[in-house]
């Protein structure tokens, strides 16, 4: 007894002495690490956070040349000037199907390629697997978009197999109704190797003694995967997929814009090249800078609701 009250004195005794660390001496203690965060941040800064203030002549009229934060104060003049628009809408609805498509189709099969590899054993061919799907994603927009367009032309290789088995030339790229399918399936040739770093690497911190375990419960590789794999990564999955919610409005601009052409704009034309073509090329900026706020809320709203509805069901969130 007289042990255990002297134990339990030196124990209160440490957390007395234990003595907080303040701001000064945390930074001299990891210097190394703030020095390399101070790049970021300053980027954060000046590309991301100082901008949101130009999102005022939303509410004004601006006139090139004049002052920053625009003239005069309208209002929502801008804001229900779009949504009277129904070539707003259209492109809106155009972004919402490709970036559902490319959420649908381009979100699993990232996983499914990294537990594909996962179960290889041969490290030479591991090595080119994972070689091979990440090159595409270093490739620059405008030599993808140069393949596309060669690959899909009227004498391309697509066209070619289609005329050696009696068909008749196609022409995608003058066409709405393909556009779809070739910006989605290039989407998914392009990322889905890149995707795959994140789940290779959670799937590394995986216990490797829960696969013994199984195996001796007799376990074959399918239920293995089920049950410890995926539980495995599912933290991550699902980090992966509110990032993916949020940002899916932000349809790839550089590759629609290198694609598209007016014979397809019905399908091909997005938010950010309506963007581009009204506000730097129609030079209405307080327009553009309405329609680019709308996005940004959608965008905002997207990711409280995924993390609120992933947080309550499955007990996973962002935060």
């Amino acid at each position: 007894m007289d042990t255990s009250l002297a134990v339990s004195k030196r124990a209160g005794r440490a957390k007395k002495k234990k003595v907080k660390i303040t701001w000064r001496q945390a930074i001299k203690k990891d210097w190394q690490l703030y020095v390399l965060v101070i790049i970021p941040v300053v980027f954060l800064l000046i590309f991301r956070y100082i901008p949101m203030i130009g999102n005022v002549i939303a509410f004004r009229t601006f006139i090139p040349g004049g002052s920053l934060f625009g003239e005069k104060w309208v209002g929502l003049y801008y804001v229900n000037q779009f949504i009277h628009d129904a070539t707003f809408w259209q492109v809106f609805r155009n972004t919402i199907t490709l970036g559902g498509l490319s959420l649908v189709f381009g979100f699993p099969l990232p996983i499914i390629l990294a537990l594909l590899i996962n179960e290889v054993h041969n490290s030479k061919f591991k090595k080119f697997v994972q070689t091979a799907s990440y090159l595409p994603h270093f490739l620059s927009i405008v030599i993808v978009s140069g393949m596309i367009m060669n690959i899909l032309a009227a004498s391309g290789t697509i066209n070619a197999v289609i005329k050696m088995f009696g068909g008749q030339t196609i022409n995608f790229m003058q066409q709405a109704k393909w556009f779809p399918a070739i910006y989605v399936i290039s989407e998914i040739w392009q990322n889905t190797g890149w995707g795959t770093i994140l789940y290779l690497a959670a799937l590394t911190n995986i216990d490797t003694s829960l696969y013994e375990a199984a195996r001796m419960d007799g376990a074959n590789r399918w239920k293995q995967t089920i049950h410890i794999t995926i539980p495995g990564i599912f933290p991550t999955i699902i980090t992966i997929l509110i990032l993916n919610i949020g940002s899916f409005l932000s349809v790839g601009f550089e590759k629609i814009l290198l694609l598209y052409n007016p014979l397809i704009y019905d399908t091909a034309d997005v938010v950010s090249t309506y963007l581009y073509r009204v506000g730097l090329q129609s030079s209405n900026f307080s327009y553009a800078a309405a329609i680019g706020l709308f996005e940004s809320i959608i965008g905002f709203v997207l990711v409280m609701s995924a993390n609120f509805i992933s947080k309550k069901l499955v007990k996973t969130s962002l935060w």
